[in-house]
């Protein structure tokens, strides 16, 4: 019997047809009166959210028919293995699922249920979003933002990218986005992964590669440091006090994985007496960030509220990624972008 797929956050109806056109014999279950409306584009969290008793219960009769969800449903976060239990298969919109599984133990809860994670179709606009913070920083943005304001007319000199060295820590597919990006921007990449194993990575054009265990030696030699991996325990505040101060007077941290990969007080430390000479943020230990954080007043710091990876193309790239899946499970093959146990952060 053809699986039973239900979206539970918001697709336009015409990606919608896509999924339907491509897999007609699946039961596909659309039903946005039911589910929070996108508060901007690719949106999966959505405006607060009531049901009405009537309209609840027919969200909780769809949940229990459901074998495949697009999305969890972000309203029965904590009873969801209870309302759905015919599902087998999650494919999330986020890539970076690892502590919401672990702090609702969906691993042990639905066992027999795989995960996986939106891995890839965010490197675009996060390639971009540190592109953009290196050479804001390079070109000194500041000074043409403050001159424009006060229109004054202040010639200055900045800097340029080529020969830089730029280290970027995770070697997935948005680290390896912004590999190829950089390079051809004519950066001097080094790339730090898990493992020893290079050839893995011979075909993105790195200068090196190391791995994580030779983080302290690479350090010292970052114009610009990029961390784009996971939250697990072996990643929690991976650039602490100790090693920010190796890195080089005035470099630049920008960070797109976690907040917690950064000791934050230790980073506004290095920012406030000019060890760092910047940061591109889209990701903090708490958020939103609080308006008491320094980090919102500092001029050498861009401060994105977690949206680095948002773009208007992305429920079409999820649909693609969506699509592919579903043909794989249809057909018994294995899936993209499974959730790794050791991802799962508890």
């Amino acid at each position: 019997m053809p699986p039973t797929v239900l979206i539970a956050s918001f697709l336009e109806p015409e990606l919608v047809e896509r999924i339907r056109s491509a897999h007609p014999t699946v039961t596909l279950v659309n039903r946005p009166d039911l589910i929070a409306q996108p508060r901007f584009p690719s949106d999966h969290i959505g405006h607060p959210l009531e049901r009405s008793e009537a309209e609840e219960s027919e969200w909780r009769a769809l949940l229990a028919e459901a074998d495949i969800l697009f999305d969890f449903d972000r309203t029965h976060l904590d009873d969801l293995p209870e309302l759905a239990p015919r599902v087998r298969w999650i494919q999330a919109t986020s890539s970076g699922i690892g502590p919401l599984v672990g702090r609702h133990r969906y691993h042990e809860r639905m066992p027999e249920t795989v995960i996986t994670r939106a891995s890839g179709v965010h490197a675009q606009p996060l390639s971009e979003f540190c592109l953009m913070v290196m050479l804001m920083h390079s070109r000194n943005f500041q000074a043409m933002a403050a001159g424009q304001h006060a229109q004054e007319w202040g010639r200055f000199a900045g800097s340029d990218l080529e020969g830089r060295t730029l280290v970027v820590v995770g070697l997935g597919a948005i680290g390896s986005q912004l590999v190829r990006h950089a390079a051809a921007l004519g950066l001097q990449v080094i790339g730090v992964g898990r493992g020893d194993d290079a050839a893995r990575f011979r075909d993105l054009p790195l200068l090196e590669y190391h791995a994580v265990d030779d983080l302290d030696a690479v350090l010292p030699r970052a114009d610009y440091l990029v961390l784009v991996v996971p939250h697990t325990s072996e990643t929690e505040h991976l650039l602490d006090r100790r090693r920010i101060r190796l890195l080089p007077q005035g470099s630049v941290v920008i960070n797109i994985g976690r907040g917690v990969l950064i000791d934050e007080p230790a980073l506004i430390e290095a920012l406030e007496d000019g060890h760092l000479g910047g940061a591109g943020l889209d990701v903090f230990q708490e958020e939103p960030l609080p308006s008491t954080s320094p980090l919102w007043s500092m001029p050498n710091v861009l401060v994105s509220p977690h949206s680095a990876a948002t773009s208007d193309r992305e429920n079409a790239r999820l649909v693609d990624l969506f699509i592919e899946n579903l043909g794989r499970y249809l057909t018994n093959r294995p899936l993209i972008n499974l959730l790794a146990a050791d991802a799962v952060v508890e």
